[in-house]
């Protein structure tokens, strides 16, 4: 005997590919089944039993008949009627071999072929009909995408957020105003999954915890989360990947074409040749010279068992017809190229599952075929309103309030601080904090304040970096009586959000992004004429001009700062009514002179003009009329001279120009006695003037990287020098005369070429070793008591 199990291979599969399987393939495949085990039992029978039996005729030649044994066949009908007859043996003189030899020669040329090869017929045929049926599991192009689809849907399936995010959307959604209708909608979404699948979990919803109390946080661990959230990236990329193209649904339709194909042509051949197998059969045969005998009547030994194999065979093929004609019939009668999950969505109420279509909509037609519970369950991973609570809940698991607390420190103006960064979303644990002063969120996409946020009653400082935020109206309302300072960052100026305008009670408004082109000429900005109690603004951007809007505020902003870029700057006249403006930085905007529009600033205390393209500053002898300028910045330009009326700065207290391209420093800088710090360094300065030495109230000089050979020895006569700074420039020796800077405390050397140190250096008091800097060889020639006073704490 064949055993069945060797054709195992031929329909050998995955067992998780049966929800891919519908009813009519399940039941196609059970009849293969059994047409196969037809075709191996003709087959063993076959094998292993005689096929026919022969015996010689003893009519004469010329008599014979057409048929011989068609007289044999009056007699069998007469004894199954019951009648007697005496029959006589008759002597053949044959033996054993001759009978051997005309039953094979008379099988090979008497029988009809179907009756000989019926039962490899039958196995032939059923082989085809099983790879028909299987061969998209097993041609590459298709058995990739259903493996990689059905090892997701199985953990899409098991995963434990599956039936949490059922139950809590469908709980929130489907509230009612009693509590059993809420009861028995958190059942009707949680308890399929787990009853039609067995799974081992049951979740036990109370009625009252649906209506007043969200699920519990420690219901799905850390673990379990990041599972989820790694299932979320792969359904986006299988997704992606299977819509492009419909090979799945293409291969389903030829293989099941195919079937329908082979169908009529077995069954019309079938019916055709059914009737050939018969119990008799007549031979003739030229054997006369070996046996004596020409004319045979052979018994055809499994023609009975045959004919009834056969027909069964037929029945079977025919029910097989009729599933593949269904079959065809469902792929053609409906749009399979397309799925909807409307129910899914009216059921759990998540509104945001899309429609998906060809392979990956044929593949989910499928499985409901299957278990419509699947689908349902799939598609929580295609909702980002599912995603977007899971992600919340792995930040919640996450960052825990005692982790964030650790994060909280004090920012640059005092306040408690906590800055998150580079984060996938807003924790809620956040609004727990409640002694919060200042949020700092960078690089977190998609931001929606909850109404936790106004626990955070003590807020007064936001800044939002590349982090685009949507703000409920109500909290609008709570941020307006509190917010005074916020921060955005963002791409593009008109990414900015809306509600930041309407914020009124906002002191302090700092602004980052470029213009889009089509408005980067016209600079507009017009939602900042709502903030009238704006005090300072500041804006790093690519316009052209000064926003129009800035004007609007003029009346109380104190402090401006302008980044541009690089990009120049033009039509800053409007910068003269800002009459009571203190503070005014141009960074980068291009100025090749210093605007006339800034020396009508009478209330001006501060100008910083960095990274410029300014080469003469001629105009700042109009200085004089901002009485008030204390500190003023024209670092990082190209400046090549100092004017001689800069004497005409007396109230100047502080004074930038470091790295730009001096050579020589004028004497009348000198007269600028109310200078408290002087930066000169990154420059190419050779010698001071020794005009310097004027500057008694001179606390901060900076000289270092310079080709300086020498100092005057006036220098030494600004006793309230604190910060020396010297180094690298070309200087050889160093006045005893230092000693005399007694407030001197930070003194810097290195770079140059000294050769030693004065002894001196120990009169100075306020210096100590940690504010000298210099070449450690340069500190070990210095005599040990001079050490010993430096290292004095």
């Amino acid at each position: 005997m064949i055993p069945v199990a060797e054709f195992k291979q031929f329909t050998e599969q995955q067992p998780a590919f049966k929800v891919l399987k519908p009813w009519w393939d399940v039941l196609a495949e059970y009849l293969t089944v059994a047409m196969l085990m037809i075709g191996v039992f003709g087959c063993t029978l076959q094998v292993t039993q005689d096929k026919i039996i022969c015996l010689p005729s003893h009519e004469l030649r010329e008599n014979l008949s057409e048929a011989p044994c068609q007289q044999l066949l009056p007699r069998g009908v007469s004894e199954q009627m019951g009648g007697l007859r005496e029959v006589s043996g008759l002597k053949n003189n044959l033996d054993l071999q001759q009978y051997s030899f005309i039953n094979q020669l008379c099988y090979e040329t008497a029988l009809h072929w179907y009756a000989k090869y019926f039962p490899y017929l039958v196995v032939i045929h059923t082989l085809i009909f099983m790879v028909c049926t299987s061969f998209w599991f097993k041609f590459p192009g298709t058995s990739s995408k259903i493996e990689h689809f059905i090892s997701i849907l199985g953990k899409c399936f098991d995963s434990p957020w599956t039936t949490r995010a059922l139950s809590e959307v469908s709980g929130e959604n489907h509230k009612g105003p009693t509590t059993g209708r809420a009861t028995a909608t958190a059942e009707a979404s949680a308890g399929p999954g787990k009853a039609g699948e067995g799974e081992k979990e049951k979740v036990v919803v109370e009625p009252e915890k649906v209506v007043t109390e969200p699920p519990a946080v420690t219901l799905l661990d850390k673990k379990e989360g990041e599972q989820a959230k790694a299932l979320f990236e792969k359904v986006k990329k299988f997704r992606v990947h299977v819509e492009e193209g419909d090979i799945l649904y293409t291969m389903y339709i030829r293989q099941t074409v195919l079937k329908v194909c082979k169908f009529f042509a077995i069954l019309v051949y079938n019916l055709v040749y059914v009737e050939k197998i018969s119990f008799l059969v007549a031979c003739r045969v030229e054997t006369s010279e070996v046996t004596g005998y020409a004319s045979f009547c052979c018994n055809h030994t499994k023609a009975h068992l045959f004919s009834k194999l056969a027909f069964c065979y037929i029945s079977f093929v025919c029910v097989y017809g009729l599933t593949c004609l269904y079959t065809l019939y469902w792929l053609f009668h409906r749009p399979l190229k397309e799925y909807s999950f409307r129910s899914v969505r009216e059921e759990t109420g998540m509104g945001d599952i899309p429609d998906v279509k060809n392979d990956f909509a044929f593949m989910l037609h499928l499985i409901d075929q299957y278990d419509s519970l699947y689908s349902k369950r799939f598609a929580v991973f295609l909702s980002e309103v599912s995603e977007s609570r899971l992600k919340q809940l792995n930040l919640n698991h996450e960052w825990t309030p005692e982790k964030l607390r650790q994060k909280l420190q004090r920012n640059a103006r005092g306040r408690l601080e906590l800055a998150l960064c580079m984060l996938p979303g807003l924790p809620d644990t956040v609004f727990e904090l409640g002694e919060v002063e200042a949020l700092r969120l960078e690089a977190i996409c998609d931001i929606t304040f909850p109404p936790g946020l106004s626990q955070l009653v003590n807020l007064q400082e936001l800044s939002l970096l590349h982090s685009p935020a949507r703000l409920p109206f109500s909290l609008q309302v709570f941020l307006r009586d509190r917010l005074k300072v916020l921060r955005v960052k963002c791409e593009e100026l008109r990414e900015v959000p809306l509600w930041v305008f309407g914020l009124r009670g906002l002191e302090e408004l700092h602004l980052e992004g470029l213009f889009p082109p089509e408005l980067a000429r016209a600079a507009t900005l017009e939602s900042l004429r709502e903030l009238k109690q704006l005090k300072v603004l500041s804006l790093r951007s690519n316009a052209c001009k000064v926003p129009a809007s800035v004007t609007d505020v003029a009346g109380h902003l104190q402090r401006l700062s302008l980044h541009n870029d690089g990009a120049r700057l033009l039509a800053l006249n409007s910068l003269k009514k800002l009459a009571a403006l203190r503070e005014l930085e141009l960074l980068a905007c291009g100025l090749e002179r210093i605007p006339h529009a800034i020396f009508s600033l009478g209330a001006l205390q501060e100008l910083d003009l960095k990274d410029n393209h300014l080469r003469s500053i001629e105009e700042i002898l109009s200085f004089q009329h901002c009485r008030k300028l204390l500190t003023l910045r024209l670092w990082h330009n190209q400046i090549a001279y100092v004017p001689e009326h800069v004497r005409k700065l007396r109230g100047l207290e502080q004074l930038y120009l470091s790295h730009n391209k001096l050579e020589t420093l004028p004497s009348q800088l000198g007269m600028c006695s109310g200078l408290r710090l002087l930066d000169i360094s990154h420059n190419g300065l050779r010698s001071l003037p020794p005009e310097l030495g004027l500057l008694q109230n001179l606390q901060h000089l900076a000289l270092s990287y310079n080709a300086l050979e020498a100092l005057p020895e006036e220098l030494f006569f600004c006793r309230k020098l604190r910060t020396l700074l010297l180094g690298y420039n070309h200087l050889s020796q160093l006045s005893p005369q230092v000693g005399a800077l007694r407030a001197l405390s930070r003194l810097e050397l290195k770079g140059n070429r000294l050769e030693a140190l004065p002894e001196e250096l120990g009169n100075c008091v306020g210096l100590k070793k940690v504010g000298l800097l210099v070449e450690d060889t340069l500190y070990e020639g210095l005599p040990a008591e001079v050490r010993e006073k430096l290292e004095e704490e």
